[in-house]
């Protein structure tokens, strides 16, 4: 034995040793402090490492009796960390998740409890961490009442123009709310939230989630049943035919009237919502100046539409503008008609036989007309010598109006 003790190899073996029986024990007593381990024991060996994971959003499933109770305070998901020295049971239980995280509350009646979170379902090879370890809770009787389920629409400004809403329909209309007493007794409001920016079609049977809020708007967490509604809404876009009307500014250049402006349609199909709608008896076109019309035309006009009014596919309406053109024709022969033979005729007044006649129309026809396209005259016939006062008459085109500078002529017959 003293040669052993005195051989350099064998004391450093037997050092080795010791070192290794110490660690497992040391490893062995820091497993059996915790609970959740106790059938739990590492045998690591100089040459292996422990690998760690950390699994988060691990569901925590609360055992009680629900029919009975409701419970506050669980977190819906904890992070679990998970640590071992086989890779392959570590990785397993990583990918395929099909641990469990539980709080046992079957055993504890109402009231304030704190309480630790289990688990199952892991490896043995596995050393288990749960974050948080314990958690408070409140247990409460369970209480069910049934709501109204309102819905409260979204970016309803953002409508497209003279769209509104119009009937909603929601089914179920009432929802069964599960919670305890003190949570029922808060709850303000059942709602569901429809979005309805740019909407031009109605919303058929949209399958919405139930939101539950006290009076100040906080949101509750109860059990809702069923959890979601269908949700119907029509959009509306209301219309009506008014009258459509030509708006105009200043007048007519010297010599010129208006016959008509009319425009081409005496009704139009305005959109808008039903308020605005309500306040429209009539559509207007744009100003059209009179200043500069010289003559009948077909012109293209905006409407001057109301805010919050459309007319689909219609930016401008044909108007027709006909306008009256007052002429004067400046000495125009005077006819003779039935002069008798030997007689001859001398005009007293006018003294020239000549005379101006004013003539009115479609400016298009006034235009283009000139002395040649009327005839002035007077009849003789019978009449003896002497004075004698003659009646006018004037022909000329239709359509045309004519007024005569001397309704009758004075003359002499010798």
């Amino acid at each position: 034995m003293d040669k052993w003790f005195q051989s350099k190899w064998f004391v450093r073996g037997l050092s080795l040793f010791f070192a290794i029986m110490l660690y497992v024990f040391a490893v062995m007593e820091d497993q059996g402090a915790s609970p959740n381990n106790e059938d739990k024991i590492f045998f690591p060996f100089p040459g292996s490492s422990t690998q760690t994971e950390t699994v988060e959003d691990v569901p925590v499933e609360i055992r009680i009796d629900s029919e009975k109770y409701v419970v506050s305070g669980v977190p819906e998901y904890v992070n679990v960390t998970l640590e071992g020295t086989s890779s392959s049971a570590l990785n397993l239980a990583v990918r395929q998740r099909e641990f469990e995280v539980f709080v046992d509350l079957q055993d504890l009646g109402k009231g304030e409890h704190t309480v630790e979170l289990h688990y199952g379902n892991i490896s043995s090879e596995l050393e288990v961490t749960i974050e948080p370890k314990t958690i408070d809770v409140i247990i409460e009787e369970r209480a069910t009442k049934e709501f109204n389920v309102n819905v409260d629409f979204i970016n309803d400004d953002q409508l497209p123009e003279g769209y509104e809403l119009g009937e909603v329909e929601v089914n179920p209309g009432t929802v069964t709310i599960t919670s305890s007493k003190s949570v029922i007794e808060q709850i303000g409001v059942v709602k569901v939230y429809v979005n309805v920016a740019g909407l031009t079609e109605s919303i058929e049977e949209l399958e919405v989630p139930i939101n539950v809020y006290d009076s100040q708007g906080n949101e509750l967490r109860v059990r809702i049943e069923p959890e979601t509604v269908n949700v119907s809404v029509e959009i509306d876009n209301p219309s009506k035919s008014v009258p459509v009307s030509v708006a105009t500014s200043g007048t007519l250049p010297e010599g010129l009237s208006l016959i008509t402006i009319e425009p081409s349609v005496e009704e139009i199909e305005v959109f808008a919502t039903s308020d605005v709608l309500a306040t429209i008896e009539e559509v207007t076109t744009n100003e059209i100046d009179l200043s500069e019309i010289t003559e009948s035309s077909t012109v293209d006009i905006g409407l001057d539409l109301p805010e919050g009014v459309h007319i689909p596919n219609v930016e401008q309406i044909e108007v027709q503008i006909e306008i009256e053109q007052t002429r004067t024709l400046e000495a125009v022969t005077i006819d003779i008609d039935n002069l008798a033979e030997g007689q001859a005729v001398s005009f007293i007044e006018p003294e020239n036989q000549q005379m101006s006649i004013t003539i009115v129309g479609n400016e298009q026809d006034v235009n283009n007309l000139s002395a040649e396209d009327f005839r002035i005259a007077i009849d003789v016939e019978g009449l003896d010598e002497g004075e004698h006062r003659v009646p006018v008459t004037i022909e000329g085109p239709e359509n045309i109006s004519i007024e005569s500078e001397f309704e009758e002529v004075v003359i002499e017959i010798t």
